[in-house]
């Protein structure tokens, strides 16, 4: 039995769409045009806020929508609006602050697409994110603060998402368990293993794209995922074709319909061609 009609595709992109070095190789850019071409939906559904979608993706040919802040926001890029968005709470994000700053880690909030970080955190950036284009990349689209905490009470509204990142796994799921147990209405998830990212209760990559495709007229059995941390298992749970990357977590696999080559060998542009592309091939041919 075949695959349903693709009409819609969303990807994670840090160690699903982009490679180790946060590039987007020459074979996937194919691909994706490919696909773009043919009338398929793309879009980045990633953890990320606005100001972190790379150029090359924002401009990419075919990417109309982001979901972005693991579905906080879903922006339509070609109109510069918000289609959907679902905040956290200002008293939520300040308990989860009276927490996370009782440890060493680097404690962001995000307004608008913009990520906020204190600043003394960021120029210890390398204790935090040893890989070299991970830190580039946090560095490049955080704007630093003297404070963190007055940014939020000096901002005074809802927040896209809250994040915290250690130094180590072993900490992050000590400081999970105190979130979980004292902050009421979220959804606490890590994509990267030493990170936790907050967002209120309900919000989620699968829901939100869902959503949209019943926007565009798209029905949930004909979007098609990819992913490969904790914060794409519901992703992968709620569209039609879930695919993980053979990168990604145990878990994200187990949701998954199938698993790709990892993001290092062009895992999401061999399935699109796969499972997409030869199929739509076969189907018209």
């Amino acid at each position: 039995m075949g695959n349903p009609d693709i009409k819609m595709i969303g990807f994670d992109l840090d160690g699903t769409l982009l490679t180790s070095g946060k590039e987007l190789s020459e074979y996937t850019k194919e691909i994706l045009r490919e696909a773009a071409q043919r009338g398929i939906v793309l879009l980045p559904a990633t953890g990320r806020p606005l100001c972190g979608l790379p150029e090359e993706i924002r401009n990419f040919p075919g990417i109309r929508y982001a979901l972005t802040a693991n579905g906080a926001r879903v922006l339509d890029l070609e109109e510069n609006r918000g289609l959907y968005e679902k905040l956290v709470p200002y008293e939520t994000a300040e308990k989860l602050l009276d927490i996370f700053l009782k440890y060493d880690a680097i404690v962001e909030v995000y307004y608008d697409g913009v990520g906020y970080a204190q600043e003394d955190k960021l120029w210890r950036i390398e204790e935090f994110f040893p890989q070299r284009p991970m830190a580039e990349y946090v560095m490049s689209t955080r704007r630093s603060v003297k404070d963190i905490r007055k940014k939020l009470e000096e901002t005074g509204r809802p927040s896209d998402k809250i994040q915290a990142v250690f130094k180590t796994p072993e900490e992050k799921d000590i400081v999970l368990k105190e979130v979980v147990s004292e902050v009421e209405g979220i959804e606490a998830v890590s994509s990267l293993g030493h990170n936790i990212e907050v967002n209120v209760k309900g919000v989620n990559k699968g829901d939100a794209l869902v959503r949209l495709g019943g926007m565009l007229g798209i029905r949930q059995e004909e979007i098609m995922a990819f992913g490969d941390g904790e914060n794409d298992i519901a992703m992968m749970e709620a569209v039609g074709v879930g695919i993980a990357m053979a990168n990604g977590l145990d878990a994200v696999k187990a949701a998954a319909r199938y698993v790709t080559a990892s993001n290092d060998e062009d895992g999401v542009a061999k399935a699109i061609m796969e499972y997409v592309l030869k199929q739509e091939d076969r189907r018209n041919g």
